[in-house]
Parts: structure tokens; C-alpha cells; sequence
């Protein structure tokens, strides 16, 4: 009976050892791995904070070539959307007309109703019979343009030059445009920095930076709507001459007869006075001396006669 009872004392302790050691091999391993995951949860973590700083710095070391990766993106799609050709047209019409006034009236009149504007008018007289002559320089709307060359044409009495030309500008437009977008996002990538700028120094460098990117901003603006403007105006210049043909006109102030007529006669009449008042004055004057030459004269005649009548007796 002891023995059986030790038998059975030794199994239980045998079960009681055994389920010990079970347990304690269960919590050492639960540790080991509870540790494992803290390890990978840190090492994770530290490959995080490692990869977003080393993502941080490529990012602005090379924001230049993301720029420029999305600018090339952006222009492909703005060349692929843009379909219509932005020209440039400019014309030089050169025309012989009835009116200088009536065609300078014309295209006023054209231009009124065409939305468009004299730039530039100037005129002179030239020629024989001061026939007018000038130049008019006008922007008109580009989807007007032929008809008002036609219009002025049609009012015109010869085409003496006419030529019209096109600059092709959707490439310069484009690469404009395309700069533009750059810049743009440049200024929105400056002003994030601005705004998480701490140190005065980095400020002041960000602010410079912004400064010089909006005047270029600007700058291309300003081309933009230069390009805008001619494509939108197309330009005509305009020398236009009087076509006169000078008839001479009666002269009715040369056929005066009656005046010539009463001017013949006064100076005639004119003349006789002259002549009258003139040997008046001159026998008047000289009658001392007629008196002693007609003396004279009488007794040379007396002496001569005297002469005569000896050699006859």
C-alpha cells in the first residue's frame, strides 16, 4: 500500500515538473518574440524616419528636374491641345484714289464698324496742283481683315502695290506658355517654403528668390499679351495719292478788254501832257536865251541880205 502510494506521489510530481517547465518554456517564448516584434517595430520605424528624410532631401535637391519633368509633361499636352495656328498678319497697300478726304472718310467709316483704329495718319501736298498725298496706318480685327482690304479697294482708282504677309508665332506662344507654368510653380513651391521658414536667414534667401521668379513672371505675362494683341489686330499700312489730271481753267481776268482799253488811253493821253508840260517848260525856261539867238540870228540874216544886194548891183 506505501508503495503504491509513492508510486502515484511520483507521477503527480512528474505531471507538476512537467507542467512547469511547459509553462516557463511558453513565457520564455512569448518574450523572445514579444522582443522580436519591438525590434522589428523599431527598426521599421527607423527605415521610416530614414526613408521619408532621405525622400525629403531628394526632393529638394532634385525639384529641379521634377520641374522640368512636369513642364515637359505640360507642353506636350499644350501641343497636343492647341490646334489653331496663332499668325501675325501685316499688309502694305499701296493705291491711287479720286479723294485723299473721301478715302481718308472711308476708312474711318470701316473702322467704326469693325472695331478697329487709325494708328498712325499723315499727309502732304505733292505734285502739280498740290494733289494730296499720305500715309494711314490702322489695326483691324483679324476676321475683318479681307474685307477691309476689299473695301478699300473697291473705292480706290488703281492698285498701284499690295502685299500681305504672316509670321507663324504658336511655337514662340507655346514656349511662353509652357515657361510660364514653370515659374508659376516655382512661386507656389517658394511660397510653401516661406511658410515654413523659421531662421530669418532662410526667409530672407526665400524672399529673393520669390522676388525674382514673379518679375520673370511678369515679364513673360507681358510677352504673352504682346503675341496676344498682334494675333488679335492684324496691321495695315496704307499710302494713298491723289490720281488728278490738271485741265487749265479759263483765265477770265486776262480778257479785260474795257480796262486795257481805258488804261491805253489814259496813257496816251498821259503821254501828251508829258509832252505838252515838257516843251512849255522848255521854251519857258529858255526864252533869255532864245531872245539872244533870235537876235543873233536876225542880224546875220540882215548883214547877209545887205551882201546879196551889192553883188547884184
Amino acid at each position: 500500500m506505501k508503495k503504491l502510494t509513492l508510486v502515484v506521489l511520483a507521477l503527480l510530481l512528474s505531471v507538476v515538473v512537467s507542467g512547469c517547465s511547459s509553462s516557463t518554456e511558453d513565457i520564455q517564448t512569448d518574450n523572445s518574440v514579444q522582443e522580436l516584434k519591438d525590434q522589428s517595430g523599431m527598426e521599421e520605424s527607423n527605415v521610416q524616419s530614414a526613408e521619408l528624410e532621405k525622400e525629403d532631401a531628394i526632393q529638394t535637391e532634385n525639384y529641379a528636374e521634377q520641374v522640368t519633368d512636369d513642364v515637359a509633361k505640360e507642353q506636350t499636352a499644350m501641343k497636343s491641345s492647341k490646334d489653331d495656328r496663332m499668325v501675325i498678319y501685316t499688309a502694305n497697300l499701296s493705291i491711287l484714289v479720286k479723294s485723299y478726304q473721301d478715302t481718308l472718310n472711308l476708312v474711318q467709316q470701316q473702322l467704326s464698324s469693325m472695331n478697329g483704329y487709325i494708328v498712325e495718319s499723315n499727309s502732304y501736298a505733292a505734285g502739280e496742283g498740290n494733289a494730296l498725298e499720305g500715309t494711314i496706318t490702322v489695326r483691324i480685327p483679324q476676321n475683318k481683315f479681307a474685307s477691309f482690304l476689299q473695301s478699300v479697294e473697291k473705292g480706290s482708282t488703281k492698285i498701284v502695290d499690295r502685299s500681305i504677309s504672316g509670321q507663324d508665332v504658336t511655337e514662340e506662344y507655346v514656349d511662353l506658355e509652357s515657361r510660364l507654368k514653370s515659374k508659376q510653380v516655382v512661386e507656389k513651391r517658394l511660397l510653401e517654403f516661406m511658410e515654413k521658414a523659421e531662421k530669418t536667414e532662410d526667409l530672407l534667401k526665400v524672399s529673393t528668390n520669390l522676388a525674382a521668379v514673379q518679375e520673370e513672371i511678369e515679364q513673360l505675362k507681358g510677352k504673352m499679351n504682346y503675341i496676344n494683341n498682334k494675333v488679335d489686330l492684324a496691321t495695315v499700312t496704307m499710302n494713298v495719292k491723289e490720281d488728278k489730271v490738271n485741265v487749265p481753267a479759263l483765265e477770265n481776268e486776262n480778257l479785260n478788254t474795257w480796262e486795257k482799253t481805258k488804261q491805253q488811253f489814259m496813257s496816251s493821253v498821259n503821254f501828251l501832257l508829258h509832252a505838252c508840260s515838257a516843251l512849255i517848260i522848255f521854251f519857258v525856261g529858255s526864252l533869255p536865251v532864245l531872245v539872244v539867238l533870235s537876235v543873233l540870228l536876225l542880224i546875220i540874216i540882215y548883214f547877209l541880205r545887205k551882201r546879196n544886194k551889192r553883188n547884184q548891183g
